[in-house]
């Protein structure tokens, strides 16, 4: 097997790590695969060059797309960062943030407002 790329030595790396390489490996090339063609849309003036390349472009989206989906399944902290930021609108750094700030809550939602307080606290000192 090549070992290229690999930061340590082959032997002293256990098989799922090997494959967790080969899977990030593939992503990185997927993903410049698609910056390629986006260059090669956008620099052509011929129309039907352009339509090919865009769909090549498009299956490498999806290519890269089962390969995360693969490590997703396979590292649960990737999971839970894609959880976090994937299909979200409000701004990126609103989302650090919340998740910072350890709500477990939707924005605007539950106890606190996905402040991390479940509202107790505003109990405290009151009198019946």
């Amino acid at each position: 097997m090549a070992s290229e790329g690999l930061h340590e030595a082959a032997d002293l790396l256990d098989e799922a790590t090997v494959d967790h390489h080969r899977a990030m490996t593939s992503l990185c090339e997927e993903l410049e695969a698609v910056d390629w063609y986006d260059q090669r849309v956008n620099a052509t003036s011929d129309a039907s060059l352009a339509a090919v390349l865009a769909h090549n472009r498009d299956e490498e989206k999806e290519h890269a797309s089962m390969t995360l989906e693969w490590l997703r399944r396979r590292d649960p902290v990737l999971d839970q960062h894609l959880r976090t930021y994937l299909f979200r609108t409000e701004p990126i750094t609103e989302i650090e943030a919340e998740a910072e700030a350890g709500s477990d809550s939707e924005p605007g939602e539950g106890p606190g407002s996905g402040s991390g307080s479940l509202g107790i606290g505003s109990l405290k000192g009151r009198q019946s």
